[in-house]
């Protein structure tokens, strides 16, 4: 699996783009970085950027960025309605794709450490690569903000962990620096229908983790025995908000950071404000996103408006992030273009080139005297049909008569089937790209005893990659079966017929990848196994097993499909 880090610094500029495009053509200059996405806000006098690839590579960007940001950037000038701490104010790195937090921690500690000795900038490293415990919170770090920096500097508990410790011309000039380590952060914006920061305010203080200062029945702040004001948490864990008044929109907005999407998703930040807004006479007319959002968080979002709207969220993928952009008021202030602000769909991490060919096309390229696309590529691509022809029996089952016992029932599978479905995509791809690096390593040298070493054991491990793909498909198949003959039973008579090819296309896929299973195994005999010597026989017994027991399914099944089509004598 390919390692992929994203970055994504936030500059104290978004008005002059001649600044924005020098700043950002640092990242560009660097092999082996994709920019994703570039996002000026001019009340803001704030840019954010985004960039991903392998984690070296976009150290060195990160690096590069912040020192032509300090060249061109004059804190000392700088005015704008966001937070900011420096000419670069923060710069979170943050794990995609083949990489841990743990990784990324290292990532920012060692460039936060480079931009201190080499760029002369006070860092502050927050998040999880916080060296002490108060400064995992970007705000504490932030605390005063740029016009704090000339108090701040030389007193012990404001020590930044790299760079200068006292004010100077210099320092006046980029501020500081905030490096972290971080989990996704959607930065997310929902519209109201009023110019009032103050109600924006009051509502971003209902919603944000940190909540606001309790009163007393008089009206006054409560304090605690520490002497510090007591707090009344808001409604959305994992969420930061501010209220502001967006001149260029003529509009109120509630911005938020959703720092852990796994506990707070945008669609429940968006419900939860329009619930406060409708308590104050409000309405929320829409929301925007600034930078990019993962795929998962739309498909959360339109699944769960399909739901409460009683329909199937069993659809394609598209279709659920349509529901999304639709329901979320994502066009409200300008496009949304999934392809710009979706991080996979930018980073070029959503279909594999297989997948993306039409249906002549791919079948053109398996007809060609190459040995890959295969027929590993062609099993993943049957169960790919079977999983859609079950979700689409589902489909064609809700809100129909005389099935109202099995609503949700359908609902469940369709969603299921839909997720194999895509499961079984993936894989059309991972098997030809995992027998092409089979064939990148033979043709590794073998001129030396230890050249021929390195070669086999190369070989070995790509060999046994290569069963990998096929046997978790062939798993995989085992509960698509079961529930396409429970979709049989239970769904759309009119649709028997579908669910029988259903089936039959799944049996096929299973029995397809036992095939190469068999002889990715059968190479591995001949390799050296020392890497893993239990794994050709643990591979075996589980490919043994499944296909036993997808071909008992596939025979019911295909039994009580043939019974239900039968026609009735006369």
């Amino acid at each position: 699996m390919k390692q992929l880090v994203e970055c994504v610094p936030n500059i104290s500029e978004g008005r002059d783009h001649g600044i924005i495009d020098a700043v950002t053509a640092a990242v560009r200059e660097v092999a082996g970085v994709a920019l994703l996405d570039v996002d000026p806000g001019r009340d803001t006098n704030r840019t954010v950027i985004t960039f991903v690839g392998a984690p070296d590579a976009v150290a060195e960007a990160a690096f590069r960025l912040v020192a032509r940001a300090a060249q061109l950037i004059d804190m000392a000038r700088h005015r704008g309605a966001h937070p900011r701490h420096g000419a670069t104010d923060v710069v979170p790195f943050v794990p995609l794709q083949g990489v841990t937090m743990t990784d990324c921690v290292a990532l920012a500690r060692r460039v936060g450490e480079r931009i201190g000795a080499e760029l002369g900038i006070p860092v502050y490293l927050y998040e999880e690569a916080a060296l002490r415990e108060e400064r995992r919170n970007l705000a504490h770090c932030r605390q005063g903000e740029y016009e704090a920096l000339p108090e701040k500097l030389g007193q012990s508990q404001w020590t930044p962990d790299f760079g200068p410790d006292a004010w100077s011309s210099a320092v006046a000039r980029t501020g500081a620096t905030n490096v972290g380590a971080r989990q996704f952060l959607v930065a997310y914006n929902v519209n109201l229908n009023t110019c009032s920061k103050r109600l924006a305010s009051d509502i971003a203080l209902d919603v944000r983790e940190g909540g606001r200062a309790k009163r007393d029945a008089e009206g006054r702040i409560v304090k605690g025995p520490d002497g510090q004001n007591v707090m009344v948490p808001g409604a959305l864990r994992a969420v930061k908000a501010v209220g502001w008044l967006i001149p260029e929109y003529n509009r109120a907005q509630i911005s938020m950071n959703l720092v852990n999407v796994s506990i707070t998703q945008p669609h429940e930040a968006f419900d939860e404000v329009c619930q406060q807004a409708v308590r104050r006479g409000l309405r929320v007319t829409g929301s925007e996103l600034v930078g990019l959002i993962p795929l998962q968080s739309m498909l959360a979002a339109g699944r769960h408006y399909l739901r409460r709207a009683g329909e199937s969220a069993g659809v394609p993928q598209r279709q659920l992030v349509e529901t999304a952009i639709q329901s979320l008021g994502l066009r409200d202030l300008g496009p949304f273009e999934p392809a710009q602000k979706i991080i996979e769909l930018r980073a070029g991490l959503d279909d594999g080139r297989l997948v993306k060919m039409t249906n002549r096309e791919f079948v053109d390229e398996l007809s060609a005297d190459s040995p890959a696309p295969g027929g590993g590529s062609v099993a993943a691509l049957c169960g790919a049909q079977a999983a859609a022809l079950g979700a689409m029996v589902c489909n064609l089952t809700v809100a129909k008569k005389g099935y109202e016992t099995v609503q949700e029932k359908v609902k469940e599978f369709a969603e299921s089937c839909q997720a194999d479905k895509d499961f079984f995509l993936s894989a059309i791809d991972e098997d030809t790209e995992a027998f092409n690096r089979v064939m990148d390593a033979m043709r590794l040298p073998k001129a030396s005893p230890e050249q021929q070493r390195e070669r086999d054991l190369a070989l070995a491990a790509a060999t046994r990659e290569a069963t990998r793909v096929p046997l978790a498909v062939l798993e995989r198949t085992l509960a698509l079966l079961a529930r396409v003959g429970e979709i049989a039973r239970i769904g759309n008579q009119n649709s028997l017929s579908d669910a029988g090819v259903a089936a039959l296309a799944a049996h096929a896929a299973a029995e397809g990848a036992y095939y190469n299973v068999l002889i990715n195994l059968g190479a591995l005999a001949a390799l050296d196994q020392s890497a893993e010597p239990a794994f050709a026989a643990s591979a075996r017994d589980r490919a043994e097993a499944a296909l036993a027991a997808a071909g008992e399914t596939a025979a019911v099944v295909r039994a009580a499909v043939r019974a239900g089509l039968a026609p009735t004598p006369a």
